[in-house]
């Protein structure tokens, strides 16, 4: 995902000349084929992430489209006072990219676990969040965050994750993705926890029931339409993002649902409880707070019982 978002992020920059990519020190295995080609629209901030972020607003108030590239909390918490007072208070176009969401550097520890990212980007006023579910869905929100305005966080998987689809014939900002129609539950599914929630879907299929699947590539604004219209034709949604419980998709969804009143059953998924204090790959980690296909098939088929 990360590579083909720098990719199509290098394709804008050739047509772009006000398009710049600043990096805290990480990526250069990435980012290599775009400072090479465009080494003039390319800074390493060096490891400075408050600086980067300040650096990046004063760039974009002076016209420059700016995307600053970092992984796990480093472009975020790190520098959560220069986003709100630098960026997002002024409306400038920058764009925060975070690599390796959820427990994407699991084996690293708690200081590399982004999960409260989405919802701590949420909160903050006329920030636009973005969680694609793989590569297609990078690529479109890439070409869409350069022509939207203000302040937008885009967080990214490190690769390899499983495709939603193969194209997408329209892409908008804050509209949710179907994969596929069901009947009695709705999956809700953003960033590239989308693997295991296909995964479960496909299982529950087995036991005779097609859920419906749907990605929400865009968290904030969310598709408050699509929520509505799944609590009128679905009897359960299930939310399921590699994230906190609190502030993320799934809150996001129960603020909709309780205001419209529609009385649906709702059964978020995420990571619940204290701080995560095991190490370990991906998988591993997702395995304890249950979010694995498997597990989260078994949970949905208790809450249908």
């Amino acid at each position: 995902m990360r590579d083909g978002f720098i990719r199509t992020v290098l394709e804008l920059a050739k047509e772009n000349k006000d398009l710049e990519l600043i990096t805290g020190d990480l990526g250069f295995g990435v980012l290599k084929p775009f400072w090479e080609a465009l080494p003039d629209q390319f800074l390493n901030a060096g490891i400075a992430e408050q600086n980067m972020t300040s650096m990046a607003a004063g760039m974009a108030l002076e016209g420059k489209t700016v995307f600053t590239y970092s992984i796990g909390n480093f472009p975020t918490l790190r520098c959560l006072e220069q986003i709100r007072n630098d960026c997002a208070y002024h409306g400038a176009n920058v764009n925060i990219v975070c690599v390796g969401g959820g427990f994407a550097y699991g084996s690293l520890g708690v200081s590399h676990h982004a999960t409260e990212d989405l919802a701590v980007m949420r909160a903050l006023p006329d920030v636009a969040v973005f969680a694609p579910a793989d590569r297609v869905e990078a690529a479109a929100v890439a070409k869409a965050v350069v022509n939207y305005p203000g302040t937008c966080y885009i967080r990214l998987g490190r690769g390899g994750e499983k495709l939603a689809r193969e194209t997408i014939d329209h892409f908008e900002v804050g509209k949710a993705l179907p994969v596929q129609e069901g009947s009695r539950v709705a999956i809700f599914t953003t960033g590239d926890i989308y693997g295991e929630a296909a995964a479960a879907a496909s299982l529950l299929f087995q036991q005779g029931i097609k859920p419906g699947l749907y990605t929400f590539p865009t968290v904030k604004p969310l598709d408050e339409e699509m929520v509505r219209a799944c609590a009128r034709r679905y009897d359960l949604i299930v939310t399921c993002e590699e994230h906190n419980i609190l502030g993320g998709l799934g809150s996001a969804v129960a603020e909709v649902l309780a205001e419209s009143a529609a009385g649906t059953r709702l059964v978020r998924l995420g990571i619940t409880g204290s701080y995560c204090t095991a190490v370990g790959d991906q998988k591993y980690l997702r395995g304890l707070y249950g979010l694995t296909g498997e597990q989260m098939a078994e949970r949905i088929l208790k809450e249908l019982v």
